[in-house]
């Protein structure tokens, strides 16, 4: 199996999307946990896919595709 359908069946959790504030670490996306969580109310971002009350998860190509349409399509 190649590496992008692997890619596009994977599912990330907001601390892999977003930069984290107390961690430092930075995440795909150069914004903050409450900036994803914001655009993903306001259905700009992709919405989540609830595992439990307490576990949210997106595909990575929703996110992906979510990236470069931020940034104009450019790949």
């Amino acid at each position: 199996m190649s590496s992008e359908v692997i890619a596009s069946r994977a599912y990330l959790r907001v601390s892999e999307i977003a930069n984290n504030r107390r961690t430092k670490e930075k995440g795909m996306l150069p914004v903050s946990a409450a900036t994803w969580w914001k655009w993903v109310a306001e259905g700009k971002a992709p919405a989540g896919i609830k595992l439990s009350p307490g576990v949210t998860v997106w595909r990575t190509a929703d996110v992906l595709a979510f990236a470069e349409s931020l940034a104009g399509g450019a790949a």
